[in-house]
């Protein structure tokens, strides 16, 4: 079992545990995907269209940020639009945003353990 610790987080993560998960992380309430202009030029790259479609397709402007857009799958379920529903994985997985990469490694969930405990089968408390 491969477990990744992160200082000042009193939980571990094991990738495995995507294996058996639905996609958790990536469906649930409607939120902010951040993606910056750096990543923004990544994922243009790795999907082969231009930043003017790649921003009109799948991003929105929220204040002077982005956000990837989001599918309403229910009244109050959404889902990333890069999350492929049927294979329960992420499409762009190469080149997701930093804050995909780095969840559940947020410094929110330093305070609110329990809930990413109930959201991720992967946690590992010690």
């Amino acid at each position: 079992m491969n477990i990744i610790k992160k200082e000042g987080f009193d939980f571990g993560f094991d990738p495995q545990g995507c294996d058996t998960c639905e996609g958790n992380c990536c469906i649930g309430e409607s939120g902010n995907i951040w993606i910056n202009k750096q990543e923004i030029e990544n994922l243009s790259n790795h999907l082969d269209i231009s930043l003017e479609e790649l921003r009109f397709r799948f991003l929105e402007k929220r204040g002077y940020k982005y956000s990837i857009k989001e599918i309403k799958l229910s009244s109050d379920n959404y889902a990333c639009i890069f999350f492929d529903l049927e294979k329960k994985q992420c499409s762009i997985y190469e080149a997701r945003p930093i804050q995909c990469r780095t969840f559940p490694f947020w410094d929110y969930f330093k305070n609110h353990k329990e809930e990413v405990i109930k959201e991720c089968p992967a946690i590992k408390v010690f």
